[in-house]
């Protein structure tokens, strides 16, 4: 698949960078000229270093939060948190439906950075509300019903999270989906009246995967078998040759409704809506 082709190309590189230093000023001798590296590394030390500087702006703007997924997107900003000791709060969604593979990623973060996730849980008489109107997977049924499980699992969850933080980061990428392509990398959150930084924005899926070579970032398992973008289980799965990032989720949707409505004003407002 192009994933494991694109893993293994930039497995390759780093196997071949002899003890290369993990700090991307290294990619500079003494004299100011750039040393022997490939165009690909180059760009991947400026993108590293436009990161970096980025989060360490956002951090310094009041109580920030990281809303992670514990994808490959989030993991990277989780890195780039850790390694910069940036003052930057992390949580996840438990909507009580995500993979065993995603939970599992929530102690291999502590083990491997020190940090801790908030796991932010459904609020219990919304969530058996739903289950007995809908049935537990009755999100299948309707446009209307998945919509309702996801405001019930991630939506009302997300307000809570946010309460008294003054912004938040995100994963997000315009390569991800219909809905994203004209994303801003800094927006205003209308929903929960914050602003909102999506500073992978321009990243393209290659870059992702390249930076978590280049630090050994712990990534969830599933992306190894195919699952690019990753959601809850039922509503998740593996893509084929071919076949979009996004069309692993809700698969028996149209490509202009797989949002579930945490990031209500990403700029494409009809394929939004």
């Amino acid at each position: 698949m192009w994933f494991c082709t694109a893993l293994f190309f930039f497995r390759a590189q780093a196997e071949q960078r002899n003890k290369q230093n993990k700090e991307t000023m290294i990619l500079f001798d003494h004299s100011g000229e750039t040393t022997n590296h490939t165009a690909a590394e180059l760009e991947l030390a400026k993108l590293i270093e436009r990161l970096d500087a980025n989060l360490r702006a956002i951090s310094g703007q009041g109580r920030i939060a990281l809303a992670s997924s514990l994808s490959a997107e989030d993991m990277v900003l989780t890195d780039v948190i850790a390694r910069l000791s940036l003052p930057i709060d992390i949580f996840t969604l438990q909507t009580g439906r995500l993979h065993s593979d995603t939970v599992a990623m929530i102690e291999r973060t502590r083990l491997r950075y020190g940090l801790t996730i908030r796991e932010v849980e459904p609020e219990a008489n919304a969530l058996a509300q739903f289950v007995a109107t809908h049935g537990l997977n009755g999100f299948y049924e309707s446009l209307e019903a998945r919509k309702a499980c996801c405001g019930v699992r991630k939506l009302e969850p997300l307000g809570r999270a946010l309460s008294g933080y003054d912004a938040w980061v995100t994963g997000q990428r315009r390569e991800q989906a219909l809905t994203r392509d004209q994303l801003d990398e800094r927006e205003h959150d209308t929903a929960h009246d914050l602003i909102k930084h999506n500073p992978l924005a321009s990243w393209q899926w290659a870059d992702v995967l390249a930076y978590a070579e280049h630090f050994q970032v712990p990534l969830n398992p599933l992306h190894a078998r195919g699952y690019v973008s990753i959601g809850c289980d039922p509503c998740t799965r593996a893509i084929r040759p071919g076949e979009h990032a996004r069309d692993g989720r809700w698969w028996w949707e149209n490509a202009d409704t797989k949002e579930c409505g945490l990031h209500q004003n990403n700029p494409n407002k009809e394929a939004n809506a």
